[in-house]
């Protein structure tokens, strides 16, 4: 470690489906944050760390500010924004190369002008025109005071180290707050839930995703010959019978599935071998109801 040490925390925000995940992922080089094409995928905060030799990096991954909803649970995430903004040392506004919309406008003018905020400008991989972006760039820049713009693609990882070293300009000098080879200060039993969501996400129809959770209700660890063995219970919680069916598939095929590709990145992530069992309850207005809400683990 330098002299000159810096350390903090890095709010990563924007609409739904502008890539934050997927970039929090590509910044600290590994998968803590769930992905896939639908929004709302991201639910809670999720603080992704990277820690360089000369700077401690803490991504607050936050879920895409929702301006046309007003279910408990969109209430909770946007929330989770508005306070994930209060407490960081940088701001890392994404948004979708050559788009940018009221959503995009209505977050913009939540962020504190008391801390440095670089933009993103995501999915520059995706432009089809390339010549579009030097117009996007300038056209954003009369709508913002940015500590700097920086073009970046979380899917090839183009422009990241120039985000990187941006962020890093802003950060105090102050010693690292988590060990150098932590990634995440979330739990093992989180990050359970979420690698389930996520494959439920990814396996399933447009809508039924936003009517479901998962809630981790065992979590046990045994040493054995091979190392940690993790034997995880999960329930994956719908809203109606009929979803039930769905998420189970026919002949309980499509839950298998889901649970195999859950399992798989449970076992990359936590270094060992894991059993997981998982079922389907039915628990109506879970997603409206602020105890239910609590009780399963959002704040």
């Amino acid at each position: 470690m330098t002299d000159a040490f810096r350390t903090g925390f890095v709010a990563v925000v924007g609409r739904p489906n502008v890539g934050k995940s997927t970039l929090v992922n590509r910044l600290i080089g590994q998968k803590v944050s769930i992905t896939s094409a639908k929004a709302q995928t991201t639910r809670h905060l999720v603080r992704g760390i990277f820690t360089s030799p000369t700077h401690q990096y803490v991504f607050v991954d936050t879920p895409g500010y929702q301006t046309k909803h007003n279910s408990a649970l969109n209430r909770v995430m946007n929330r989770n924004v508005t306070q994930a903004l209060a407490g960081v040392d940088v701001v890392l506004f994404v948004v979708e190369a050559a788009r940018f919309g009221e959503a995009d406008r209505v977050l913009l003018q939540l962020l504190p002008r008391t801390r440095p905020v670089v933009l993103a400008i995501n999915k520059i991989d995706s432009l089809k025109r390339k010549d579009e972006l030097l117009p996007f760039i300038d056209r954003l820049s009369r709508e913002y005071e940015f500590a700097a713009i920086v073009p970046v693609s979380a899917t090839t990882g183009d422009g990241i180290d120039d985000l990187l070293r941006v962020a890093g300009d802003h950060l105090p000098e102050a010693p690292p707050l988590f060990d150098a080879e932590a990634i995440t200060d979330r739990s093992e039993r989180f990050l359970a839930a979420e690698f389930l969501r996520e494959k439920l996400f990814r396996r399933l129809g447009a809508e039924l995703p936003y009517g479901l959770t998962v809630e981790i209700e065992r979590f046990e660890e045994a040493s054995g010959a091979q190392g940690t063995l993790r034997h995880i219970h999960a329930a994956v919680i719908v809203e109606r019978p009929s979803q039930k069916a769905i998420v189970i598939g026919k002949g309980g095929a499509q839950l298998k599935t889901i649970a195999s590709e859950a399992r798989r990145d449970m076992e990359t992530l936590f270094g060992g071998k894991v059993f997981l069992e998982v079922w389907v309850k039915v628990r109506g207005g879970w997603a409206d109801d602020e105890r239910a809400l609590r009780s399963l683990g959002y704040e």
